[in-house]
Parts: C-alpha cells; sequence; structure tokens
C-alpha cells in the first residue's frame, strides 16, 4: 500500500504545488466569487488590495502537523493571500499555536507580517472561498489534486488535523480515492477524535475555530488547545 507521508515518484515540490494552486480555473463558479470580493471589498478593508485567488498552503517545508482547514475566508484569506490570515478564526487559532511554540507570533495579519510556523503547515480542502463557506461536492474534489500533491510534497507529515466535519469528509474521501484506507465509515469526526491511519499517520478531529463555533461555546481554547497539544505528542515536537 503507498505511503501517503512518502514525495512522489514525480518529485513534487511545495513550490510547484503553491503555483498550481494559484494558477488552478477548475472551478469557476469559485473564481468568479472571489474575483468578485475582491472587487466589492469590505468597508473595512476598501484600501486594501485583496489577493481574490486560490491560497496556497503556508508553514514549515519540514512540518510535522498538516492542518486543514474547510476553505479560505472571504474577507479573511482571499483578501491576504495566507490561510487563516485577517480573521476572527486566524486571530483564535494561531494564538494558541503560539502558546505551543508551534507559530512565532500570537497574530496573522498579512503575508508579510513576520509570521512563521514551527513543524507545522496549514492548508484546506478547498483553496477558493466559496459562497456561503459551502463549496459542492464536485469543488471540493477538484481541489483534492492539490491536497494529494501537497501530502506528496510533505514527507516529515506524521499527524493530521482536521478542522470541521467537511474538512475531516473530504480528506477521507482522497484517501479512500488514493487506496489509502477501505472505507470511511470506520472514522467518525468528533471534536478530540483521534484515529491511526493503516500508513501509520495519526488523523485527530476537531471543531472549526469559526465565530459560530467559537462565540457560542461549542469550541473554546482550552479544547482547541488540547487538540494541538495531542498533536504535538504525537508528532515527536518537543
Amino acid at each position: 500500500m503507498p505511503n501517503p507521508r512518502k514525495p512522489a515518484p514525480s518529485l513534487v515540490t511545495l513550490e510547484s504545488v503553491q503555483q498550481a494552486i494559484v494558477a488552478c480555473t477548475l472551478c469557476p463558479r469559485l473564481r468568479a466569487y472571489g474575483e468578485t470580493l475582491g472587487e466589492v471589498k469590505r468597508k473595512a478593508y476598501r484600501d486594501q488590495e485583496y489577493w481574490a485567488k486560490p491560497v496556497p498552503g503556508f508553514g514549515d517545508p519540514k512540518a510535522r502537523i498538516l492542518v486543514l482547514g474547510l476553505a479560505p475566508g472571504a474577507h479573511g484569506a482571499n483578501r491576504t493571500g495566507r490561510p487563516f490570515t485577517g480573521d476572527a478564526s486566524g486571530a483564535f487559532m494561531y494564538s494558541v499555536l503560539y502558546e505551543l511554540g508551534l507559530a512565532s507570533q500570537p497574530t496573522a495579519v498579512s503575508r508579510d507580517d513576520g509570521l512563521k510556523l514551527r513543524k507545522l503547515w496549514i492548508g484546506s480542502v478547498v483553496r477558493c472561498a466559496p459562497p456561503g463557506d459551502k463549496p459542492t461536492p464536485q469543488e471540493i474534489r477538484n481541489c483534492g489534486r492539490h491536497l494529494t500533491a501537497e501530502m506528496a510534497a510533505l514527507p516529515s507529515v506524521c499527524v493530521v488535523v482536521c478542522l470541521g466535519k467537511i474538512a475531516w469528509d473530504a480528506y477521507l474521501a482522497q484517501l479512500l480515492h488514493l487506496g489509502l484506507i477501505e472505507r470511511r465509515s470506520a472514522y467518525v469526526f468528533g471534536h478530540g477524535a483521534e484515529y491511526t491511519l493503516p500508513s501509520g499517520m495519526h488523523l485527530l478531529g476537531s471543531y472549526h475555530p469559526s465565530l459560530r463555533n467559537t462565540n457560542t461555546g461549542r469550541l473554546n481554547r482550552v479544547m482547541f488547545t488540547r487538540v494541538f497539544v495531542r498533536a504535538r505528542e504525537l508528532a515527536g515536537i518537543s
């Protein structure tokens, strides 16, 4: 059985993966939506130039932990061009990563703010902002090729943390497509869910750090921190 932690025979590089993501035009609806947001803009960001393109992953090329979100925020990553940057979800998440020594600073406001990640890479299962935060099943499938390439270009990853059930299901669907698992039903999503995949990869689940979860108390800082403490332990990061 192939091992997702090993680079593909094609010697995929992170640079080539990122370039392919930015240039992707597989989902016209998503591209049009992101570009429209960049033209109309939110009032608070009228003086800023929006990225308004597919958003590539970000982090440490030697990452041992891969974090997968759903998709770029309409006025967050779609504006800044970096995952979880410039929105409330990122403000919640990066402060926890900083506390655990996985990020160099607790805030993320722009691509050039100096933020560095340690042994961690952040991506998403959909690379363009979707209307209503709801990509279609076909759009998720279209983006699967980018996730496969990204995994191949991150050979040191041994822990995957999926933020939310959509990211969880999309990751498992990709593993099923690649023949790396036999069925998705064996892996049930829940906050704090933990599985060891046939390849030896560790899979962890967390509620997404969206405002609808953090403002309602469905997800709090202690809950979120515990998931990443466990991820750090499994990845052997001191």
